[in-house]
């Protein structure tokens, strides 16, 4: 089997023979197999059915804002957990620019332990419905791996569930969604939260996540999801080390070759503290904005973030002064 990995470029200036994809474009792609070197090849080589997943309309890059309601998560935990604040804090995200909210009631940092469904239904959903009634229109995503969480949040107003799990952990979960109609974001793990960062291995990282997405698209697709109502994410930072996570986010544009949006989640993660100098999570804003920046740049269409209002102004002047747009 051969992996597409499309090279994409921006500008305002693109060979007619340019596939374009969203606000980039590529002439050319880089073959990647289990047994080969890696070389590159000319879109114009592509078989049809290889150019297929980019013959679709991409949004301009979207923000997802981060709102916890936990006490533990690893950046911002107990800041939020209170659902006035929480609310507040929803409110605000929008206003700086975020175009969903993700709300999540379960920590999923490393070491992070299973939190009872009651619990995280009364962390997520009564946040939610307040969220509804003051007026809040922007959709809402559930990060949730249980179905009855998920179930409870969509009724209270949630439009999207995103699933740390990949739909591996509850089965029931996405049969909640097939039949609610709600678009899923699907994302890959290696191991739960607890275990995650025990010596993560892989025989090649990059494309063993990709097997593991386009298996669990698949699925999603028997049980009657379009392609269009999925997102995937690489899952940064979880089962990954360091190494693992610059493999992917070099060659984050093979995930395209899903036919699925692409979702990147890697605001405030360790590694971006170690490369960076930033041993506090709060002061790691410029790092996450430049991975963030760098995979737009490769024509992902969403950026997970906690730091809203800088992750927009940097995309605002990023598409201003690159793409022209």
């Amino acid at each position: 089997m051969r992996y597409i990995r499309p090279l994409m470029q921006v500008g305002p200036a693109r060979p007619a023979d340019a596939i374009i994809c969203g606000g980039c474009w590529f002439t050319h792609a880089e073959e990647l197999s289990r047994t080969d070197t890696p070389h590159f090849i000319a879109a114009a080589d592509l078989t049809h059915e290889e150019r297929a997943p980019f013959a679709r309309a991409w949004p301009a890059p979207q923000i997802m804002g981060i709102l916890n309601t936990t006490p533990d998560s690893f950046s911002d935990g107990g800041q939020h957990n209170a659902q006035n604040d929480a609310v507040a804090h929803g409110q605000a995200l929008i206003e700086q620019g975020a175009d969903i909210l993700d709300i999540g009631g379960e920590s999923t940092r490393p070491g992070a332990h299973v939190v009872p469904v009651e619990e995280e239904i009364a962390r997520t959903a009564p946040v939610i419905q307040a969220l509804r009634a003051a007026g809040v229109t922007t959709p809402i995503s559930i990060d949730t791996r249980k179905a009855a969480v998920a179930e409870a949040a969509l009724d209270a107003g949630a439009s999207i569930v995103n699933d740390v799990s990949g739909f591996t952990y509850d089965p029931d979960l996405a049969r909640l969604c097939a039949d609610r109609g709600v678009p899923v974001c699907v994302m890959h793990a290696q191991g739960d939260p607890q275990t995650m960062q025990n010596n993560p291995t892989y025989d090649d990282v990059l494309l063993d996540v990709y097997d593991f997405l386009a298996k669990r698209i698949q699925t999603l697709q028997a049980l009657g999801f379009e392609k269009h109502n999925i997102i995937a994410d690489p899952g940064i930072g979880f089962g990954k080390t360091r190494a693992h996570n610059l493999s992917l986010l070099n060659r984050i544009s093979l995930f395209h070759s899903l036919g699925v949006s692409i979702l990147l989640g890697a605001s405030r993660k360790r590694f971006i503290g170690t490369l960076g100098n930033a041993p506090e999570a709060s002061a790691r804003a410029p790092g996450s904005v430049a991975v963030a920046l760098a995979a737009i740049a490769q024509g992902v269409q969403i950026v997970r973030a906690h730091d809203v209002a800088d992750h927009a102004q940097a995309i605002a002047l990023w598409r201003a002064s690159v793409a022209h747009r």
